[in-house]
């Protein structure tokens, strides 16, 4: 799952987004805080709102226009069709830990009537039975048109409650001048756990880290850890009993490999250059960094000429890279103004066989986001033209993207017990397996009284 309002820097990031996950109402109470909520002025005539977090063209960094237009032109399209106005609105710090606007305006009965949210978010807003139903507004051939890994977190019974704009794989960036500095090619990048964290050991020095990975914990920090788990063969959840199944050998190895980057010096306990990959490679301050593709587009934009690569997440020896695939999705709010009209636009510019719905999709992900689509006619219909001339969008769409699984679509508790245990394993230097049995004793508790949609 993208360049949004992060701490401190004008160049906000995905991660940033993510670490908020269980901020606000948080945890067992969001389900039954979000169910009261009613009908925002139902029967009005005032715009539509749609809450997100692509600032105005006049709030933007430049290299961000792209984005903004790519709403306005959406709205302005539906508009002059004669339908209900809407109203972008832009959110300052959308998910930011301490920012529970969104949470609280549910809960006050004021949501906004569509709002985007990505798959560690969903069922926050789909137990608490507020997301619009859009099977009703597609046609099937639609439905059959999203890639089913991008689709599955947003559908319960197979009914739609969310339409996903994007597929955002995770990889490890490197820097090229820091592998030539150290003698190093293509032909030394690790593919095992162990080659990269000898690797990160060998780069790290003065100033420079060798291997970043993300250590503030949130709702980014899990989907970064999700890939090196399922590497193992290891879960949170099974989905067919959906019980837990962290206290595993596969859990613990996971956990311990977080530990021993940290331990070991290959990465640092925080990210470098304010936490900017940018400036981090173009400074010399990381050798290699964890993140996805969203970050494509940030070293086009900002540092075009600086030289870099990526190479899939190495796997344990005798095991598969394994990679995660985030995305945002646009929802309607079942109480909210006329969630018909919402209905309506979202599907008639996310989810829509027509050329202009399919034009929309190349534009966000060819053009304003640079990501992997997700969905088939988007995809083929930007094939191999110039949008994706990249070599490194490329690698992503063609080698990395089909090792993906979608990102869980884990509740706030799930998501803060998964994170607990990272955090005392990466940086508390907590034993892994103790962590990995506390964690799953606290998730079978939750699990006894949860009530709502399947985890996985």
């Amino acid at each position: 799952m993208t360049p949004h309002p992060s701490q401190g820097s004008a160049r906000p990031g995905r991660r940033d987004l993510l670490r908020a996950g269980a901020a606000g109402l948080g945890g067992l109470g969001a389900a039954s805080a979000l169910a009261s909520c009613g009908s925002a002025g139902s029967g009005d005539s005032a715009p539509l709102q749609f809450w997100q977090f692509y600032a105005p063209v006049a709030q933007q960094e430049p290299e961000l226009l792209a984005q903004s237009e790519w709403f306005l032109s959406a709205i302005s399209r539906w508009e002059e069709a004669g339908e209900r106005p809407i109203s972008p609105v832009f959110i300052p710090g959308y998910t930011d830990p301490t920012n529970t606007r969104l949470v609280t305006a549910f809960a006050s009965e004021a949501g906004p009537d569509i709002f985007l949210i990505s798959p560690g978010d969903f069922l926050r807003y789909y137990n608490g039975g507020v997301l619009e139903d859009l099977t009703p507004y597609m046609e099937q051939e639609a439905i059959d048109d999203y890639f089913p890994e991008a689709l599955a977190t947003r559908t319960v019974d197979g009914r739609i409650y969310g339409l996903p704009m994007e597929q955002e794989p995770l990889a490890i960036f490197y820097d090229v001048a820091a592998f030539e500095e150290e003698g190093l090619s293509e032909g030394d990048l690790p593919t095992t756990w162990e080659q990269m964290l000898e690797l990160g050991e060998r780069m790290t020095g003065g100033e420079r880290a060798g291997l970043v990975l993300e250590t503030t914990p949130g709702y980014y920090q899990n989907f970064t850890f999700y890939p090196w788990l399922w590497q193992t063969g290891g879960d949170v959840i099974d989905a067919r009993s959906q019980r837990p199944v962290f206290d595993s050998p596969p859990s613990i190895q996971a956990l311990q490999m977080f530990q021993d980057a940290v331990r070991s010096g290959a990465a640092p306990r925080t990210r470098p250059a304010n936490g900017d990959i940018v400036s981090a490679l173009t400074g010399g301050y990381a050798a290699m960094w964890q993140s996805g593709i969203w970050d494509v587009a940030s070293l086009a934009q900002n540092a075009p000429d600086h030289e870099y690569g990526v190479f899939s997440l190495p796997a344990p020896p005798g095991q598969e890279s394994v990679t995660c695939l985030g995305g945002w999705a646009w929802c309607v709010n079942a109480r909210g103004r006329d969630p018909e009209a919402a209905a309506r636009f979202t599907v008639e510019v996310m989810g829509s066989m027509t050329k202009e719905s399919i034009d929309a999709g190349v534009a966000w992900n060819g053009l304003a986001k640079g990501n992997i689509p997700a969905r088939a006619s988007v995809t083929e219909a930007i094939g191999n033209s110039g949008a994706f001339e990249n070599p490194v969008l490329q690698q992503f769409r063609d080698e990395i993207l089909p090792t993906g699984r979608a990102e869980p679509r884990f509740p706030p508790v799930v998501y803060k017990t998964v994170s607990n245990a990272i955090q005392a394993s990466m940086l508390g230097g907590e034993d892994a397996a103790e962590q990995a049995e506390i964690a799953h004793g606290a998730l079978e508790s939750y699990l006894e009284t949860y009530e709502g949609a399947p985890l996985l």
